[in-house]
């Protein structure tokens, strides 16, 4: 910026700071200012202070994941011709397990000619923010699907069959003795 162009500026701010009905515009648009940013912090969909640790340490059940499986497996197969009515039903081997961290503790006794060796097991504990203590969760393993079962109007064509197979079983990593296709 030049030099003219900044006493240009200085000038037209001496000027309002003098004139007592700038002075009041200056100072009421400051204010509205802050009003606004205060605000903004109402509608702002920013992040929370402390995160919600029980949100986080939830898992969806067994029967959300099945869903979410069928939901995931419908939209592939409404893109195979003669499956786009599909009915899908979709087992699974046990309910989702729970993997938490643990310490083992090993001690050998060796007295004369026999040793006694004892394992201890114990989890790690941590607390909450409320005091109460709970085993430390590493991971949840999620259950492998025993079979799926698929009911479409071609069901019965050996080619859509075939087609269905291979979406199945190459989504779920099963056999395709695993996988029954159906016409309805």
């Amino acid at each position: 910026m030049s030099e003219s162009g900044r006493s240009e500026i200085k000038g037209v701010f001496s000027k309002l700071a003098e004139n007592p009905l700038g002075r009041k515009i200056a100072l009421g648009i400051g204010i509205g200012g802050i009003f606004l940013i205060f605000i903004s912090g109402f509608f702002s969909p920013g992040e929370t202070d402390t995160p919600n640790t029980e949100a986080l340490s939830e898992s969806i059940s067994t029967q959300q994941y099945t869903e979410n499986l069928k939901t995931e497996l419908l939209k592939i197969l409404t893109k195979i011709n003669g499956a786009q009515d599909a009915s899908v039903l979709i087992t699974l081997e046990k309910d989702a397990q729970q993997v938490y961290a643990s310490q083992e503790k090993k001690s050998v006794q060796a007295d004369g000619e026999a040793t006694d060796e004892q394992e201890e097991t114990s989890y790690i504990l941590v607390k909450d923010s409320d005091g109460s203590q709970k085993a430390l969760k590493i991971t949840e393993v999620q259950p492998m699907v025993k079979g799926v079962v698929v009911i479409c109007e071609k069901g019965d064509d050996p080619q859509v069959q075939q087609k269905i197979i291979n979406a199945v079983t190459t989504a779920f990593h099963i056999s395709s003795a695993r996988v029954c296709v159906i016409g309805s």
